[in-house]
């Protein structure tokens, strides 16, 4: 298997900089000592990293966990939620979209609500606000 460590630093490099973190706070998220964050980034030391390793910086980059180990193998990442199984990532989807179709509908709900509480108030009560 041909290990490319160059796209594992540019993945960590675009990504911290499209999120704003500097390598010292990769770290701390991560709990990866700086130096080897140092050592990924800029590839000063080319040796084997334990799978661990590239999964809490992977989080730590709010990336799905074998995001760096996809990108290091020449695979595609998976999303954050992704399973790489085809039927569970579409029914995962799925039920996404309709978890936030009935949080719309849920707010919409709670606004009829509040407009049949204000109407059903005495009229009095109403033409006094």
């Amino acid at each position: 298997m041909t290990e490319d460590w160059a796209a594992v630093a540019r993945a960590i490099n675009e990504r911290t900089h499209e999120l704003g973190l500097r390598q010292r706070e990769l770290a701390e998220r991560s709990h990866v000592s700086q130096a080897i964050v140092r050592e990924l980034q800029h590839q000063t030391v080319e040796r084997r990293r334990s799978a661990r390793t590239l999964e809490a910086l992977s989080l730590a980059l709010d990336w799905h966990p074998g995001h760096l180990a996809a990108v290091l193998a020449g695979r595609k990442p998976l999303r954050p939620g992704e399973t790489g199984d085809d039927t569970t990532d579409k029914i995962l989807a799925r039920l996404t979209a309709i978890e936030g179709r009935l949080d719309d509908m849920s707010k919409r709900l709670d606004t009829i609500g509040d407009d049949v509480a204000a109407l059903s108030e005495p009229a009095h009560r109403r033409g006094s606000r």
